[in-house]
């Protein structure tokens, strides 16, 4: 049996009528930059995380990069930001003249540590970058707690967590503003690059809206230095079709994560945590394991599928390199033995069955 990773065309199959749909309205619209797709969208999008904004932008780090502008830090304004997220996370702050202070996540959920955040705070500290991280939120209450006490703002990276719940809700409670990633391998993904900001702050909405187009709100008149990042409608026009299927999409993945934790048996695998299977919207499943070029080769055998998010730390990339020399032992340790299974709604019950009784034989 061969299991991939993912397949992104056989999750797009279930919508193909509907998506077929929307391209055709989409050309006869005549209407194909910021119409009413996307209008439509942004409405849903905001109601569905229980947010009061939503503002759809060209991708991922845009809608980061676009919060980070909105707050006119100065340029010697220091962002914490956990070391083990997506490169991407760290590359906003830096393209936003910020400087990044990288700490250590917790090893268990791998998450960003609330007692680090405290260690780092200083003078020069304006914000703290929560990252949602493989689909499970982040402890708000803490983080709210710590920002509001020393007059940081809150900002949260959310590209993975599409769906997830805090306290019963989908909304990051306490944040100033959530950047949502619609990459075609999200639990939403559009069929292309998307993002969207989402707030409860009708400045920080209306600065980002006017931004990403320019800096206008009226045809020719600019009235701030923006940029080119405005939501496709036609992509907009296609979330909005998944965005209806997306809480079966995540209803799925958590039936797979909650029969992968009570039935994968090994002591050689360390899963993630169990305590919130019905509030995560995992994105990712991952294991971790002390030989993970053991697991691989014995994954590759079996024809299971895998991908590893992320090999190599962020602190670690060339293009970061002043950040080389930083001790960061969880982040390290984390970035070597991780491995992400399949997990999608297309998996068959048959290849849920062969993958937890391969990996419970390895």
């Amino acid at each position: 049996m061969e299991i991939p990773f993912l397949s992104i065309k056989t999750i797009n199959e279930k919508h193909e009528n509907s998506l077929y749909a929307a391209f055709k309205d989409f050309l006869n619209s005549g209407n194909y930059i910021l119409g009413q797709s996307v209008k439509s969208f942004e409405t849903n999008f905001a109601k569905y995380c229980e947010a009061k904004y939503c503002v759809g932008v060209a991708n991922g780090l845009d809608a980061l990069v676009m919060i980070l502008n909105s707050f006119n830090f100065s340029k010697d304004t220091e962002i914490i930001v956990p070391a083990n997220t997506y490169f991407a996370t760290i590359l906003a702050i830096k393209i936003a003249g910020l400087k990044p202070i990288l700490i250590e996540p917790n090893l268990k959920d791998y998450l960003i540590n609330v007692e680090n955040i405290k260690k780092a705070i200083n003078k020069n500290t304006s914000a703290v970058l929560a990252v949602n991280l493989y689909g499970r939120m982040c402890d708000f209450r803490k983080i709210t707690e710590i920002c509001q006490k020393n007059n940081l703002k809150l900002i949260v990276d959310a590209a993975q967590s599409h769906g997830a719940e805090f306290d019963n809700s989908k909304d990051c409670f306490g944040a100033d503003a959530i950047a949502y990633s619609f990459y075609p391998t999200k639990n939403l993904g559009a069929l292309s690059d998307a993002g969207a900001v989402v707030t409860n702050n009708e400045a920080i909405a209306s600065n980002v809206q006017r931004n990403r187009n320019y800096g206008s709100e009226q045809k020719y008149q600019f009235d701030s230095l923006g940029t080119n990042s405005r939501l496709s409608e036609l992509q907009a026009a296609f979330l909005d079709i998944k965005l209806k299927q997306l809480d079966l999409e995540i209803g799925r993945r958590r039936e797979i994560a909650g029969r992968y934790l009570s039935e994968i048996i090994n002591n050689r695998l360390i899963l993630p945590p169990s305590d919130k299977t019905n509030q995560d919207a995992w994105h990712l499943f991952v294991v971790r394991t002390e030989n993970r070029d053991s697991l691989k080769r014995f994954l590759l055998n079996k024809q299971i599928g895998f991908d590893i998010h992320y090999p190599i730390p962020p602190h670690k990339q060339k293009a970061l390199a002043e950040f080389e020399e930083l001790e960061l032992p969880i982040t390290e340790t984390i970035h070597q033995t991780i491995l992400s299974l399949p997990l999608n709604s297309t998996l068959k019950e048959e290849e849920v069955d062969y993958i937890i009784t391969s990996l419970n034989s390895y």
